[in-house]
């Protein structure tokens, strides 16, 4: 009898101090109040000699006036690493995009043709671009970086909600 209660008094113990729960109203209010600080205006995008960016998801706003900053923090000038940010419209094949914009040297790797929303510059370590551009209607866009052989790993999505 003696152990029966000492194994009820060390559940309840146990018990008691386990993590307790957030209930899911909690939950809910603490991931929407999260989301709606992330959206931004303003953003910084840095990119590097290791063809990265370090943002892949930018939360923005609908129908705002979005001001973005690419970075390139890497130390090769842009003809042999340059890094562009291009935002495309969401129906573009982004393949086909980048197959194109590979073989369009001449206009620092942006084809002619009208499936792009906003890009910068292309920048060579050290360098830096803003642009200034209007937020699309709500939705999921790719962005990445046109520089042959850099889209497969320099893309990301940019979420307008």
């Amino acid at each position: 009898m003696k152990k029966i209660i000492y194994f009820l008094l060390l559940g309840l113990i146990i018990n008691a101090c386990g993590e307790s729960k957030p209930s899911q109203k909690q939950t809910t209010s603490k991931t929407e109040q999260n989301s709606e600080e992330e959206l931004s205006t303003n953003i910084v995008i840095n990119s590097d000699d290791t063809m990265k960016f370090d943002k892949n998801i930018l939360l923005i706003p609908a129908g705002k006036k979005i001001t973005l900053t690419l970075n390139h923090n890497g130390k090769f000038p842009k003809v042999g690493m340059g890094h562009n940010f291009v935002l495309l419209k969401a129906d573009t094949n982004v393949s086909e995009f980048a197959e194109k914009a590979a073989m369009a040297r001449k206009t620092d790797y942006i084809p002619e043709g009208d499936q792009t929303i906003a890009y910068t510059k292309l920048l060579g370590g050290g360098e830096s671009d803003t642009i200034t551009f209007d937020a699309p209607k709500k939705g999921y866009y790719t962005f990445l970086c046109t520089f042959p052989g850099h889209w497969q790993l320099m893309k990301g999505k940019l979420i307008v909600k």
